[in-house]
């Protein structure tokens, strides 16, 4: 049967800043570098070895995919890049501290623009000290000044179907490192989630998630490796 394991970049530098981050190429962190070593760890010890890898093009993922393949002994499997997996774009939140934010605009606000399904934050500034116009990784890129998680899913999931679901049903097992809110669409899409129950779905850092799928890629299971 197809399996498919999703790993949420281990921690990044703005995560332990409590900043918005999205699309801004952060780092991960010492822990988030063991979190992502210890992730790979565990899938070698359950015998879920991944054959096939996708990752965005943002290097907190990257780098997470790598410690993940190296500490599973699967380094050399072929991977696949791709802005599509990016994280959510957090427009004009971007490198603002979380706590700041919500003193300034109200905790209600943050909120919506934090957790609604579509209604994104304000739109980066051309120019700001943000702006990825001149970024090489997306040169022909059209690239977003905000998104919702709707406007997230919407790029997901036409990558997923064209990319990856051809790879699940040539019987491989997939590995996708990515993102909080791009993980989110995978969920949802997987699991059925609601528009308003998705927003509150929390996805720990370096922890695999594996989706037991069967032949027609419906899944049967959803569940930590580290509780297996």
């Amino acid at each position: 049967m197809p399996r498919l394991i999703l790993v949420r970049h281990g921690q990044s530098q703005w995560n332990l800043e409590n900043r918005f981050t999205g699309w801004w190429d952060v780092d991960v962190t010492e822990k988030g570098a063991a979190e992502a070593f210890a992730a790979g760890v565990l899938l070698k010890e359950k015998g879920v070895l991944p054959t096939v890898a996708f990752t965005s093009v943002q290097t907190r993922a990257i780098k997470t995919l790598h410690l993940v393949l190296e500490a599973a002994g699967r380094l050399w499997i072929p991977e696949t890049k791709d802005w599509r997996l990016n994280e959510r774009h957090y427009g004009g939140l971007t490198g603002l501290d979380k706590a700041e934010t919500a003193a300034r605009h109200g905790e209600d606000q943050v909120k919506i623009w934090r957790r609604s399904f579509d209604t994104p934050p304000p739109p980066l500034e051309a120019g700001s000290e943000f702006d990825l116009a001149s970024d090489p990784r997306y040169a022909g890129i059209a690239i977003p000044s905000t998104e919702s998680l709707k406007d997230t899913i919407a790029r997901v999931l036409p990558y997923y179907e064209t990319a990856i679901v051809p790879a699940l049903r040539a019987g491989e097992t997939v590995i996708v490192a990515a993102h909080g809110n791009s993980l989110r669409a995978l969920v949802k899409h997987l699991s059925g989630i609601s528009d308003a129950d998705i927003t509150g779905l929390e996805i720990p850092t370096g922890q695999p998630i594996i989706y037991e799928l069967d032949d027609a890629l419906a899944a049967t299971d959803r569940y930590y490796l580290s509780e297996r």
